[in-house]
């Protein structure tokens, strides 16, 4: 079975009629013990299990999704990514995953389909230009490729923005990251859980967890829609649904879950090549391969579960973009969707042990989910093979809200968090 992929590969596949490839992964029976779980089937579970084999060495892996994976929010985002955060322990934690985001199609051998388009966020007073400009200073600081536009530099990159006189939201200028840009999101999902499956991790998907096993004080393992599943480490990966799976295990997270919501239009012809967002709007927008405008907003501040997302935000949504871009206006709604984001007080994530020591945790990332994808792999991984934190992620411990260490990035996301 060919395994690889290449352009020889492909070429000799498409010789013997597409016949020969392997599955992409494995889809077994699941043990009645592992090394460890990781619960959760998106971006963030099946990166860690990708970089606990991948790294440490551990490939007796279960990793349990209770529909399929890349089902939730890895599926449900506006794909981009960047690293332009204020504060140096985020600036760490964006800017390893941005990092690794560069050269993960190589990894994994499969094709991310990452783009370093440049990341536009619009400055619409003068005051604000001020902010912006503190802002850009210490994204440098931290060591992030980060610049300061004005009028003009906007008008070059986006100039079909409206720049009339009596625009509603004028702009004054912008920051600029030029190395941010977009990935596709099943892509990712996909890249990892081949690259893991071939390391020799369990992807079991149609598993939900219905309980812990909890002896001696300690998280031993779960208890499954597909049996009781037992190891001495769980790592915990779920979104939006973190406070749900805590209770089960008889904790509270400082969590609350919001719809966010993102819609496509039809395709067009290329018209916009960067990511622009607009905090005053509330917008974010960007253009896909296959020429449909993706098109982001704000978070609906009624906690809800409900995929679906609401018509009163999604026009919300699409007014702001026409106050941007009013040569959208004749464009068609393909599809819309929501994501399940888990935001917390300082709208940072969350990595480390839990209150019940065995199951780890990396949840709270809100809407910065997608970007920190292979960061928060990385560093749930280092926590269940060492059972200690990488010093990346040690300011980011549940722990930091008792000693008043908050990392405060409510501004970080671009829009109302």
């Amino acid at each position: 079975m060919t395994r690889h992929y290449s352009a020889l590969s492909l070429f000799k596949e498409g010789i013997a009629g597409q016949t020969g490839w392997e599955k992409a992964w494995r889809s077994p029976d699941p043990k009645r013990r592992y090394d460890a779980i990781i619960i959760g089937g998106g971006g963030h579970g099946l990166a860690t299990a990708y970089y606990l084999a991948k790294n440490h060495g551990v490939t007796n892996v279960a990793l349990l999704e209770k529909g399929w994976i890349g089902g939730g929010n890895t599926g449900r985002n506006t794909t981009v990514v960047r690293s332009n955060y204020f504060y140096p322990e985020s600036a760490a934690i964006y800017g390893l995953a941005h990092s690794l985001y560069k050269t993960l199609s190589k990894d994994l051998n499969y094709n991310v389909m990452f783009s370093a388009r440049g990341i536009l966020t619009l400055v619409h007073s003068e005051a604000a230009m001020e902010t912006a400009a503190r802002s850009v200073n210490a994204i440098q600081v931290n060591g992030i490729d980060c610049e300061l536009f004005s009028v003009e530099d906007v008008r070059r990159v986006v100039p079909i923005y409206n720049f009339s006189p009596d625009a509603r939201y004028p702009v004054y200028g912008g920051t600029w990251q030029p190395s941010g840009g977009t990935a596709r999101h099943d892509a990712v999902a996909w890249g990892y859980a081949r690259a893991a499956s071939r390391l020799g991790v369990d992807i079991i998907q149609n598993c939900e967890i219905t309980d812990f096993i909890i002896e001696g004080g300690r998280c031993r393992g779960v208890v499954t829609t597909r049996g009781a599943i037992r190891a001495e480490r769980t790592g915990m990966a779920v979104a939006g649904h973190s406070s749900v799976l805590a209770a089960k295990a008889g904790f509270r997270l400082p969590v609350n879950s919001y719809a966010l919501q993102a819609c496509v239009s039809e395709p067009v012809k290329p018209i916009i090549d960067t990511v622009v967002i607009s905090p005053d709007t509330g917008v974010y927008v960007s253009q896909s391969d296959k020429g449909e405008l993706v098109i982001g907003g704000a978070l609906d501040r009624i906690p809800s579960y409900g995929q679906r997302g609401n018509l009163p935000v999604l026009e919300g949504v699409i007014a702001g973009m026409l106050e941007m871009f009013p040569i959208f206006g004749q464009l068609k709604m393909m599809r819309q969707w929501a994501g399940i984001v888990d935001v917390v007080p300082d709208s940072s994530p969350i990595i480390g042990e839990s209150p019940l020591p065995g199951l780890f945790l990396n949840c709270g990332w809100g809407t910065g989910g997608f970007k920190a994808i292979p960061a928060g792999g990385t560093l749930l991984a280092h926590l269940l093979a060492t059972g200690r934190h990488h010093d990346i992620s040690r300011p980011f411990d549940l722990d930091r809200f008792a000693r008043g260490r908050l990392i405060d990035e409510a501004a970080g996301s671009g829009i109302a968090h």
